[in-house]
């Protein structure tokens, strides 16, 4: 057998602490894009809902390409969903941030949408080793 096809059956290793303190960052930059964005697609609807929903493909496409993996982009997803969906619930004086319109809820889901399609496009970690198929 090849050093390479050797490396692929190695069992996983945990991930180190810079990638673990940047997936950790990219949480809390999601949360903050969250909350700017649910501010901003009220108040220049039609144009604050795109910027929003950019800001958070942006954000989430970035941290695949920083971390080199799915991992940064699944944190900063989870940040941004979590943002939203604290500030959906109203509070005991009767405040809420959402308005019972279209906009919210396409921010809503639509937000959701897109983060799980960028995830999902996201390229995958691939071994150290020459761009080329790994059978050959």
């Amino acid at each position: 057998m090849s050093d390479r096809s050797s490396m692929l059956a190695q069992p996983m290793r945990p991930p180190s602490a810079g990638r673990a303190a940047a997936c950790f960052a990219f949480f809390l930059l999601g949360a903050v894009v969250g909350a700017a964005g649910a501010l901003v697609q009220p108040g220049w609807f039609p144009g604050g809902l795109i910027l929003a929903l950019a800001g958070e493909a942006g954000l989430v496409l970035g941290a695949a390409r920083v971390t080199r993996g799915r991992a940064g982009a699944v944190a900063a997803a989870a940040g941004w969903m979590l943002a939203v969906i604290l500030l959906t619930a109203s509070r005991p004086e009767g405040d809420f941030l959402f308005a019972a319109g279209g906009g919210s809820y396409v921010f809503l889901l639509g937000g959701i949408g897109v983060a799980v399609m960028c995830a999902t496009i996201a390229p995958g970690r691939q071994p150290d080793g020459d761009p080329v198929r790994l059978g050959k």
